[in-house]
């Protein structure tokens, strides 16, 4: 083997080992993450308080040149002189390269007020080439139940961006934004206070975080205060008063639960070769044969006797663990010969093939 070639076994175990340190530091930080109390306010929502979708049909005029060429565009654009008291002849041609006609769409935030300002998104929806330097006229904006919520208008700006150095242009022409080009019309509809309880639903579902949640909420506010529905849900009773109950979720946002502890799950991209393991992931008695090496996870006293170094008959480089060892001890053996990230996916998907891997194994 040449010089180089010695240089680049090195540096590639070298790469393989601080990944292998990497996944073990990652998998600490995950088992301490479990351990940690939370507020309740980071991992729920409460129920019926949500934003919600609006859309609009407009037109963007000013542009230069670069505008459609569609029928449904001359038509938007002649029923919106007529409404500005313009009367255009049925004869003349109205298609305009300067005009466009585009999809509005923003979303409402909750509790939002009348005048408020709130963002938008502009896309053209015909053959228009480009919508830079055009004006959105004033677009109504509509909710699911088609009733008018906000207004948008102003100056477009166009999205993404130019690398002259690099000579790419990851620009996208035919979709803008108007940062706080919506002026909030009506309210949303909203049920927080027509109940005489809050319902919090966990961001992820948990049949033990639910009810540890309702048990530090029935402490600190008396039993039968809280109950848990399902993994989902805790519903706790609130006053009816505005007032109170901005105080009362307050509250309750503040206090904190430790959450119950993850499933094992395991998630690997395979094109970068990316691993992230729970603590809890475990695997049972197996041998899988993968290239050059083979990974055996047998009993005890064999692990023992066998240990790690290569195989009697092949050479080839093996390793024996307890059964119900660790993944991140695999997994850092592993790498530590060199091991692509290609190499530790097919074993992990070898090892949950054959019911040995104790998780769930995601590949993305």
């Amino acid at each position: 083997m040449s010089e180089v070639e010695h240089k680049m076994t090195d540096r590639t175990k070298i790469g393989f080992t601080r990944l292998a340190r990497s996944l073990v530091v990652l998998a600490g930080l995950l088992a301490a993450g479990t351990a940690a109390a939370e507020r309740i306010k980071d991992i729920t929502t409460i129920s019926g308080v949500r934003s919600n979708q609006l859309v609009g049909y407009g037109l963007v005029v000013g542009l230069d040149g670069t505008g459609d060429q569609t029928p449904f565009t001359e038509q938007s654009l002649r029923s919106m002189l007529a409404t500005q008291g313009v009367n255009v002849p049925p004869g003349v041609n109205l298609r305009s390269s300067n005009v466009a006609a585009v999809m509005v769409s923003a979303e409402l935030p909750p509790f939002s007020r009348s005048g408020q300002r709130i963002d938008v998104t502009v896309s053209s929806i015909g053959n228009a080439e480009s919508l830079q330097g055009g004006e959105l006229l004033m677009t109504p904006l509509r909710g699911a139940d088609n009733r008018v919520y906000a207004v948008a208008q102003g100056s477009v700006i166009v999205s993404g961006l130019g690398s002259a150095a690099a000579q790419i242009d990851i620009e996208v022409p035919r979709s803008a934004a108007i940062p706080r080009g919506a002026m909030v019309e009506r309210s949303a509809p909203s049920a927080f206070a027509d109940q005489d309880e809050v319902v919090l639903n966990l961001n992820t579902p948990d049949f033990t975080t639910a009810r540890r949640m309702a048990e530090v909420i029935n402490e600190h506010l008396g039993p039968n205060t809280a109950r848990a529905s399902d993994a989902v849900s805790v519903r706790v009773r609130a006053p009816r008063d505005p007032d109170r109950r901005v105080s009362f979720i307050s509250f309750l946002e503040e206090l904190r639960v430790n959450p119950g502890e993850a499933p094992a799950r395991v998630i690997v991209n395979a094109r970068t070769g990316t691993i992230v393991m729970g603590s809890k992931v475990r695997v049972l008695p197996a041998a899988v044969t993968h290239g050059n090496m083979t990974v055996a996870i047998a009993a005890p006293a064999e692990a023992a006797a066998n240990g790690e170094g290569l195989d009697g008959e092949s050479g080839e480089p093996m390793f024996m663990f307890d059964a119900g060892a660790d993944l991140n001890e695999i997994v850092a053996a592993v790498n530590s010969v060199g091991a692509s990230p290609g190499d530790l996916v097919a074993i992990l998907q070898a090892l949950k093939a054959a019911g040995a891997l104790r998780a769930e194994l995601l590949v993305i």
